[in-house]
């Protein structure tokens, strides 16, 4: 090779150079011979150092790259494969000072903030990876007109970068980049159903994007399309099988869909290799909690919380197992944490509720009230609820199902009479009429299954009219074919093969115009209780995702008076339809009353059912410790105490406060009806 001239060994730079990424030894090769004629040639040296590291001769590599980058300390390109180096060889702290000054060199080099952004999060800073990820995502970003919308959707400044990537396509039609760009701000807005329509689009159009696809898999999970959602990470896990966040997706996945031995293995998984990320811990406590291992989620929260003294998840998860009260230096840690100025917004609304929990269970109730009502007020500011909107969603159900409506359309919609929904408000008792129902052994209980409600929002898109008015549009074929669709969605959480499966989303109560028509032979059960023990259980209470009407108590009390306004006109129009547990009438005399509500279920009864407290199933809320012991009284006033702060609540219940009992039509004491009876002095407690 000839490389006496300066022009030929700018050339033979640029070939080897060229092959480095696809053919390592024949690069190597080029740069060596280089070097015989060129020995200080900085650029044949970071050839050869990079085309070792490729080759896994990392020592060598070292050996070439570290003095390189002492001698050519603004190089950086070279920082960036000395960075890699010192990985590869167990170095991580001079990896990630390398990986460092190489972006603060050159802010555009993508992969470098993806290496720095991989190191930080093995090395348990969460926050530190999270930049370097966004920075990964701005530099990637090729396409200038592009780069405004990237800088605005990285800073957090998401509405901005909304109408930006919607002004981008609608002058340049289908861009894939935009639409993934479109879809994330979409996702971090909560937005999910529109992040999935975005992200579906720049799939169509560059499948082979992972990010897009990672992105398109989270809008899924978010949605709880558990099986939707496990097969595009399964995809991703087929190209990348040791990545921390396709792993975690996947565990979230296993875990919605059942799964929880695989989810929990998964989990230990990835904790075998990032055992100082806080969040894998608090995921792992979650699904622990879910199968019954209590000491062992108490664990997981407690380690998370020891790597991140932040986290206010850990500590809500902590206060949130509703079954120990956490202790003084608990309380002052939390404390101290919410004296940061710093503190995230999402950790300081957790502290919050964590602090309200502590407070209350030693009998601080104006400090606890505070912290609750200071927790719920940050939530709030986030969310776009409309109060006036639930209202008129309930006024135009009343209007669309009449009598009339229902007769016409008698003997439509899927004859199988497989489900049991149990409808109501959060915080009811719904998950111990899950609990009691699933102890029986024709009876699986499942989870808060979305499907009704996406099937809802799915109609509403469609073109067709506004939710509920369009479903008058739909013929007897269409009712059935969503019957059998909601059977066939659900039917991969059901794992014992047993003839009756239970949805107990409470959320549902909107929708039972739309269940009748679907599935006529499926069983519903209200749960119902006192407003204000209701009402303020959900609000002292943070809530995974959705139940936007809970942090604000005029909202809750709204929200409560438009259930009972649905719920009694239902009663009328589909008289005996739904049967009523009312959850004080459910501790006063239990046996009764699940005698009344296996009746109403057509089934047998079977003592297993009084003993739900020693059933090991999987439970998915936050009721999950409480239905895992006996029925106990003592906390059904517990609201009680908080009586002095509830005057908003009071207020905007109005006339619920007095007739929330009532149960026009519907099968109560054994089919009797006891109407317009006043509330009853509450006199025990079981959580939802």
């Amino acid at each position: 090779m000839n490389v006496a001239s300066s022009g030929s060994l700018n050339a033979a730079i640029e070939r080897a150079s060229a092959v480095l990424g696809v053919d390592p030894p024949r690069a190597l090769r080029e740069a060596e011979a280089i070097l015989k004629l060129a020995p200080a040639d900085p650029r044949a040296r970071l050839i050869a150092g990079s085309a070792r590291r490729r080759l896994g001769d990392v020592a060598r590599a070292k050996a070439i790259l570290a003095p390189l980058a002492a001698a050519y300390p603004r190089a950086a390109h070279t920082q960036y494969e000395l960075g890699l180096v010192l990985e590869a060889v167990g170095e991580r702290r001079g990896a990630i000072a390398a990986l460092r000054k190489a972006v603060a060199l050159r802010r555009d080099l993508p992969e470098a903030w993806r290496a720095l952004g991989d190191l930080q999060f093995l090395e348990g800073d969460a926050a530190g990876a999270e930049a370097a990820f966004a920075e990964h995502g701005r530099a990637s970003i090729q396409n200038p007109a592009l780069r405004p919308a990237a800088d605005a959707l990285f800073e957090g400044r998401l509405a901005q970068a909304e109408q930006l990537l919607r002004a981008h396509l609608l002058r340049q039609g289908r861009d894939a980049v935009a639409l993934r760009l479109l879809g994330e701000a979409l996702l971090r807005q909560e937005r999910h159903g529109e992040a999935e329509a975005a992200l579906a689009q720049a799939l169509l159009l560059d499948p082979a994007d992972h990010g897009a696809k990672f992105s398109y898999a989270t809008a899924l999970f978010r949605q709880q399309k558990g099986a939707a959602a496990l097969a595009e990470v399964e995809t991703l896990l087929r190209l990348s099988p040791r990545e921390a966040a396709y792993l975690n997706l996947l565990a979230g996945c296993l875990a919605l869909l059942g799964e929880f031995d695989r989810a929990i293995e998964t989990f230990e998984d990835l904790l075998a290799n990032y055992g100082r990320q806080a969040r894998i811990w608090l995921n792992h406590g979650h699904v622990l909690r879910t199968v019954g291992r209590r000491e062992d989620a108490v664990n997981a929260y407690r380690r998370a919380v020891s790597l991140a003294p932040g986290l206010g998840d850990a500590y809500w998860s902590l206060a949130n197992l509703k079954v120990a009260a956490l202790s003084a230096a608990d309380e002052a840690a939390i404390e101290g944490q919410l004296a940061r100025a710093d503190l995230d917004p999402e950790d300081r609304l957790h502290l919050c509720y964590a602090l309200g929990k502590a407070l209350e269970d030693h009998g601080a109730y104006a400090g606890a009230f505070e912290r609750y009502a200071t927790g719920a007020a940050l939530r709030r500011r986030t969310l776009a609820y409309d109060a006036g909107e639930q209202t008129a969603f309930a006024r135009r159900s009343v209007a669309l199902y009449t009598p009339a409506f229902f007769a016409a359309r008698a003997g439509a919609g899927s004859p199988a009479p497989d489900p049991i929904f149990i409808v109501g408000l959060p915080r009811s008792g719904s998950t111990l009429i899950e609990q009691i129902l699933a102890s029986h052994s024709a009876v699986e209980g499942t989870m808060e299954l979305p499907e009704i409600g996406l099937f809802a929002n799915s109609l509403g898109e469609a073109g067709a009219g506004s939710y509920p008015e369009c479903v008058a549009g739909l013929g007897g074929a269409d009712l059935r074919s969503l019957g059998e669709l909601f059977l066939e969605r659900t039917r991969i959480q059901r794992k014992l093969g047993r003839p009756f499966f239970i949805d107990k989303m409470p959320n549902n109560f909107r929708h039972i115009g739309l269940i009748q028509l679907i599935v006529p032979k499926a069983k519903i059960i209200d749960a119902r209780r006192h407003p204000l023990a209701t009402c303020f259980s959900a609000f002292k209470q943070h809530f995974a995702q959705g139940q936007s009407f809970s942090y604000d108590l005029a909202d809750l009390g709204r929200y409560y008076q438009d259930y009972l306004d649905l719920m009694a006109h239902f009663d009328a129009v589909l008289p005996g339809r739904i049967h009523r547990v009312i959850y004080e009438d459910m501790v006063d005399d239990t046996e009764a009353e699940v005698r009344r509500l296996l009746d109403y279920c057509g089934l047998p009864f079977e003592v297993a059912c009084l003993k739900f407290h020693e059933n090991d199933r999987a439970v998915r809320t936050v009721s999950s410790e409480q239905v895992r012991q006996p029925i106990f009284r003592q906390g059904l006033d517990q609201w009680r105490h908080f009586e002095p702060w509830l005057g908003p609540l009071k207020e905007a219940l109005g006339p619920a406060l007095e007739t929330w009992r009532a149960a026009q039509g519907a099968t109560r004491s054994g089919g009797q009806l006891r109407e317009n009876e006043a509330p009853a002095s509450p006199s025990g407690h079981i959580q939802r």
